[in-house]
């Protein structure tokens, strides 16, 4: 295919706002920046450059950027990013400094436009293929998806490497070269130059053909994604006071494969890391069909799975320290305005004070001075309404609170005597009386 601005107008979005052009120097975004430029579009451009600060000719690059965007009459902004590199690599560490960089910049109705082509797209899905994904991944870059507030668009994925750099020469264009391309210990490297040259030799036309591929891996991706959310609304997921929950009874009675493409679904909703076939058998196992009594707790990533009265919790995967370890905190004086208390690592208590209060809900008024202890067993209370005391342990079961919660549960005591527990009850002899001023209990896990 001969790759000319016409081509290239056909892939563009017909109503953006702005037209921000991710500019490395290299010769894709080089190529993409200047027949965009040729099509003359009444949209503002702005070139948006990141300098890694990881070559040692990174300055030069940035310098380079500028002097082609002034050539060409376009605006052009420059963000230097630190590169901290995590436990995925120097590569994933780079992408996601630059990616932050341009969320930061793409505004509502902006558009992104990558460089990205045929070859990288081949590239990409034979590396997701290496690690083992499914649809999702081989489904490989989409054409078009989220970007912050905006949208990043790729309007080259049709067009060879081979084509793009035919238009920069005929075109006299100049680009930079990242040394660090030749770098074989790099896996995209090392497919780009010892593996892709032989495809070619042998199968010319491959890159169109897994550009086929890949479209039928992104639309059966849809179809599960669309099943994913039926059946994440037939197992009436709730929020929780961490986390969100789901039934374990419709989990139990899908099939493997089903449960697993819910399951994938589901954590990708709340944003946690996606779990791997270990996890999802970790989760079928001991979760989903382990023994009732069983207190298993599942963790990948950012995220912890629990199971409690038939249901399957998921919560950020912190370890919090367990409040009796905290020194738990000083009397405190109310003072007829709503504060928070700071109770441990993860968690305050709220006294919100209410100038009307409900009767059963609040604590009184006229109570001028409290104490926060955490629980040490034995404790007593008699919820309002009810005739007698029960145990701490017993209201607690009988109510339902998370058994990994019952640890950090914030009891206010005044004058030595237990008033409430949590945000849960208020005992009997502290309530306020109908109509009266008071302070509603709110407890927050952070």
């Amino acid at each position: 295919m001969v790759f000319t601005s016409t081509t290239l107008r056909q892939h563009l979005p017909s109503d953006a706002r702005r037209l921000w052009v991710a500019l490395s120097g290299g010769l894709d975004s080089v190529v993409l920046l200047h027949a965009l430029v040729q099509l003359r579009l009444p949209t503002p451009i702005t070139a948006l450059h990141v300098n890694h600060q990881i070559s040692p000719y990174a300055s030069d690059w940035q310098q380079h950027c500028a002097a082609l965007c002034a050539a060409l009459g376009v605006e052009y902004i420059a963000q230097s990013v630190v590169v901290e590199p995590s436990g995925r690599g120097l590569e994933d560490a780079a992408r996601a400094a630059r990616y932050a960089v341009f969320e930061a910049h793409v505004r509502e109705g902006d558009c992104l436009l990558t460089a990205h082509h045929a070859d990288d797209q081949a590239e990409t899905m034979l590396l997701r293929l290496l690690r083992g994904s499914g649809p999702r991944g081989l489904a490989s870059m989409a054409r078009q998806r989220p970007l912050g507030a905006g949208t990043l668009v790729r309007p080259l994925l049709d067009i060879k490497r081979a084509d793009l750099e035919a238009y920069a020469i005929a075109h006299q264009l100049i680009w930079v070269n990242d040394e660090s391309n030749a770098d074989t210990r790099y896996d995209r490297n090392y497919l780009r130059q010892q593996v892709m040259p032989s495809l070619v030799a042998r199968w010319p036309d491959y890159t169109r053909r897994w550009q086929q591929s890949a479209q039928a891996c992104a639309d059966s991706e849809q179809l599960l994604q669309e099943l994913a959310a039926e059946d994440l609304a037939r197992a009436a997921p709730r929020p929780e006071r961490q986390g969100v929950s789901l039934l374990l009874s419709v989990l139990r009675d899908m099939s493997v494969a089903r449960r697993h493409n819910l399951l994938r679904y589901w954590f990708r909703q709340q944003c946690y890391a996606a779990p791997e076939h270990a996890h999802l058998q970790q989760l079928d196992d001991q979760l989903i069909n382990g023994r009732v009594d069983a207190e298993a707790d599942v963790r990948w990533g950012d995220v912890a799975v629990q199971r409690f009265r038939e249901r399957l919790y998921a919560l950020p995967a912190m370890t919090p320290v367990p409040a009796q370890q905290e020194s738990p905190p000083a009397a405190g004086n109310l003072i007829g305005t709503t504060q928070d208390v700071v109770l441990s690592a993860n968690s305050l208590l709220t006294f919100e004070y209410c100038s009307s209060a409900a009767p059963a809900s609040c604590l009184r008024a006229d109570i001028s001075r409290v104490e926060l202890r955490w629980r040490i067993g034995g404790e007593r209370c008699r919820p309002a309404g009810r005739a007698h005391s029960q145990t701490l342990k017993k209201l607690l079961q009988e109510h339902g609170l998370e058994p990994w919660w019952r640890e950090q549960l914030p009891l206010v005591y005044v004058d030595g005597q237990l008033a409430a527990v949590g945000d849960l009850w208020v005992c009997a002899d502290f309530v306020a009386a109908p109509g009266a001023p008071g302070y509603r209990l709110q407890w927050h896990i952070r």
